[in-house]
């Protein structure tokens, strides 16, 4: 079965710049996808029509067989989880009290205006916690924790809204190596475990050959590689990586280093 559904989808941005042309791909339910591509292939753009950020100009995205549009924003974003790049905590509130904004599409609009929430959404919240490692830091402020926390903790965020799909757009961008590869190892075992779908946007080729099960090449808003990361060859490498009218390319030279 099929859980994200990608037909035709073009976005074309007021400026006229195309950052998606026709992209159709098939995400199954319970899988873990690496979408991999230099700066500007389009990767944020496509997790952004996933979740309802963006809404393309052309074609059509699907979730459970529901189109991702104004009309159905909400239940989207109850069932569709994102992991930030730069975290996107409340800096000054504690650890605990991020993980419950998870919880805000589940309440009321009352409910949410003022962060009311109820007892079972923190015992939801300490149990994501715990899944993360940070049961300790609970009532930390989310600023005093480091890079490689503050990123569980938006993980831990993510799985208290009890999702059928995350939505990691360059999650280990910020993040030393070590922290990196926990990152990753967490989120394959949350896909592992809990059966959750996850797309993971990447620059690193080393890690998206460890953890994906299926890699997405994009480059200038096109896909143009799909497949496993045994097929994931130098060749496949070139044509995610080079751009058109570039012989010196530190970032093609950088992917061929993993081939």
């Amino acid at each position: 079965m099929s859980t994200i559904s990608i037909q035709s989808a073009t976005k074309r941005f007021p400026n006229g710049f195309e950052a998606l042309k026709g992209i159709d791909a098939e995400i199954q339910s319970g899988s873990f996808t690496v979408v991999l591509g230099p700066s500007g292939a389009g990767k944020s753009t496509l997790l952004r029509l996933m979740n309802g950020l963006e809404t393309p100009t052309a074609g059509a995205v699907r979730i459970d067989g529901e189109t991702v549009d104004a009309r159905s924003l909400r239940t989207i974003r109850s069932r569709v989880a994102m992991v930030f790049q730069q975290f996107n905590l409340v800096d000054r509130l504690s650890v605990v009290t991020n993980v419950l904004t998870g919880r805000l599409a589940q309440r009321s609009w009352v409910g949410s205006v003022f962060y009311l929430f109820r007892r079972e959404d923190l015992d939801v919240a300490h149990e994501a916690l715990a899944r993360v490692g940070l049961t300790d830091k609970a009532w930390s402020r989310a600023d005093k924790l480091s890079g490689g926390q503050q990123q569980r903790v938006g993980i831990a965020r993510a799985l208290a809204q009890r999702p059928k799909v995350i939505l990691a757009d360059e999650p280990v961008a910020s993040l030393d190596p070590v922290s990196s590869e926990e990152i990753m190892a967490l989120l394959r075992e949350i896909c592992d475990r809990d059966g959750i779908t996850v797309v993971v946007n990447l620059h690193q080729v080393d890690l998206a050959k460890r953890f994906a099960g299926r890699i997405i090449g994009m480059n200038s808003g096109r896909v143009v590689f799909d497949g496993t990361p045994a097929e994931l060859t130098a060749q496949a490498l070139r044509t995610i990586y080079q751009r058109e009218g570039i012989e010196d390319d530190t970032h093609l030279d950088l992917a061929l280093a993993y081939a």
